[in-house]
């Protein structure tokens, strides 16, 4: 009896292949006349991977300490751009030392820290010079307003969004915590416009892109800014600053609809009593420079303790402030800024978020095990309304223990949000919810916060240990990386291999489900939200 065989298409073998992630990569060049493109400051020189040209460590701004960002200085000949910069500085909290599934899952790069050198940004593309005008996207990393960096993951890469998507990738460092984001107009004389400096930073880099980008093959009249987590709050305060207006012209925001506390007047006096603990005054401002970055640190947090929590906020004190000039109002305030009624949004969460500070996830637990747990914080009555409300919102969810982990506060936040900017009447905002749960270590992280990235980078194979790098990974995460690619290019995020996805309104609530079996839901966990947030709870919702 003969053998069937069995003809498979070398299209689908070639898609599977790349599926499991084990297409051969193609060839890398590099070299002296190789992806060299003209900036306003002088020729950069990148190399090419695989037909995307990559530029790494470009300049785009310098500064003083405690100074608004100038334009980088020219040079002459050509500028070899083909790794990344250095990290602005900060301190260990992107490297999460130590053993846990956490550390395991992100794999945090650990990189060098420098203060003159670190204002710079990445370039990804599939042409140069080519008069084509490619949409722009512009990555903001997370890390709240204190760490990270364009590089701190090994999945931002933006080579394979360049790659699908025929877009320009463009991802950036700019100051953070004390030297980023400490207001000390209190100083005056030089320093009246030393405030929201990480925030005056990303307007360079989004103003450098307006200015250059064209000879990487991008659109400056198409670009897209996008965050997730601090990048996120990052992107919704650029929303409402006057010196951003123009330069960019869509917005996502993932895990990052948080209000904070900016009120001007205390980030004033915290600034003074920090300058007072080095000894500094209006008289002698010039020995802020006389301090190395740790003592800085040192002094800022002798600060904290005289003036106590008030008007620290909620991620502490380095954080934006309503200046009245930078920044004229909080971006979450209703009614929002008017500078971002024509800006599209697609705004989102995950299911977990922050099951990194409750480990309820890890083991399993029955529902009697849940209630009991429930019952000691809210009480028992509450504790079955919770239940009940969950399971009518997550139907098919059978594992109990998710009940104790769901996120209600940063998904409250981005409802917000998406009713702020509906009740706005401009344009469209698009909401998701990313609930797909991770199989690596026995699912203790589920769909936690950050779990998304590789997947809107389309980047799984770099990503293998946060998300197992199965089938089903890789094919979620075509189908996220097509949505933000459509976003990228039309302000709507509707593709092909998504069921169809309407604007968001209050009244229908439509909502993208991000898992294995992709689904948009319409206001299915309002209530659930509503009842849960009317509780006090910590920032991160762990319960």
């Amino acid at each position: 009896m003969k053998k069937a065989v069995i003809f498979i298409p070398i299209a689908a073998l070639v898609m599977m292949a790349s599926l499991q992630g084990h297409a051969q990569p193609g060839p890398l060049e590099a070299g002296e006349n190789i992806a060299v493109v003209s900036t306003q400051y002088g020729k950069v020189r990148g190399y090419i991977d695989d037909g995307i040209y990559a530029f790494k460590g470009i300049p785009y701004a310098k500064a003083d300490r405690f100074m608004p960002p100038q334009a980088p200085d020219k040079w002459d000949g050509v500028r070899q751009t083909t790794i990344f910069g250095p990290q602005v500085m900060q301190g260990n909290a992107q490297t999460w030392k130590g053993q846990g599934d956490v550390n395991f899952g992100l794999q945090f790069n650990i990189e060098a820290m420098d203060e003159k050198e670190s204002f710079v940004l990445n370039v990804w593309s599939k042409g140069i010079n080519d008069d084509k005008k490619r949409p722009v996207w512009v990555w903001i990393h997370g890390g709240g307003f204190a760490g990270g960096s364009a590089n701190q993951l090994p999945f931002f890469n933006g080579r394979t969004l360049a790659e699908k998507g025929d877009i320009v990738v463009v991802s950036v460092n700019h100051r953070l915590n004390l030297l980023g984001y400490i207001d000390l107009r209190g100083l005056g004389g030089k320093y009246s416009d030393s405030v929201n400096l990480g925030q005056q930073d990303l307007v360079a880099a989004l103003q450098w892109v307006h200015d250059n980008i064209e000879n990487f093959g991008g659109d400056p009249g198409t670009v897209t800014i996008n965050g997730q987590s601090g990048g996120g709050g990052k992107v919704n305060t650029l929303l409402a600053m006057p010196s951003a207006v123009g330069l960019f012209h869509r917005a996502i925001i993932q895990s990052g609809s948080l209000t904070f506390d900016m009120k001007g007047e205390d980030s004033k006096a915290f600034g003074l009593a920090f300058a007072a603990a080095l000894g500094v005054t209006p008289e002698n401002p010039e020995k802020l420079n006389d301090y190395s970055y740790d003592e800085l640190i040192d002094a800022g947090e002798l600060a904290s303790n005289i003036l106590g929590p008030k008007g620290s906020g909620s991620m502490g004190r380095y954080i934006p402030t309503v200046d009245g000039k930078y920044l004229p109002q909080n971006p979450m305030s209703d009614p929002l800024s008017e500078f971002s009624k024509d800006i599209e949004i697609l705004v989102g969460t995950n299911l977990n978020e922050f099951t990194y500070s409750d480990r309820a996830i890890i083991t399993p637990k029955s529902m009697e095990e849940v209630k009991l747990k429930l019952s000691v914080k809210y009480g028992s009555e509450n504790a079955d309304k919770i239940i009940n409300l969950y399971q009518k919102a997550y139907p098919e969810d059978d594992q109990p223990q998710h009940i104790l982990t769901f996120d209600s506060h940063v998904r409250a936040g981005a409802i917000k949000q998406a009713i702020s900017k509906f009740e706005q009447g401009g344009s469209a905002v698009y909401t998701y919810l990313f609930t797909w749960q991770s199989p690596v270590n026995d699912g203790s992280l589920g769909a936690a916060h950050g779990m998304e990235l590789p997947f809107m980078f389309n980047n799984i194979a770099m990503a293998r240990t946060l998300t197992g790098g199965g089938t089903d990974a890789y094919e979620l995460a075509d189908k996220v990386s097509s949505a933000w690619i459509n976003f990228v290019k039309t302000g709507n995020p509707n593709s092909e291999n998504l069921p169809e996805w309407g604007p968001y309104n209050p009244e229908d609530g439509a909502t993208m489900i991000f898992d294995n079996d992709c689904k948009v839901l319409n206001n299915h966990d309002t209530a659930l939200i509503k009842f849960v947030s009317s509780f006090p709870v910590p920032l991160f919702g762990s319960r």
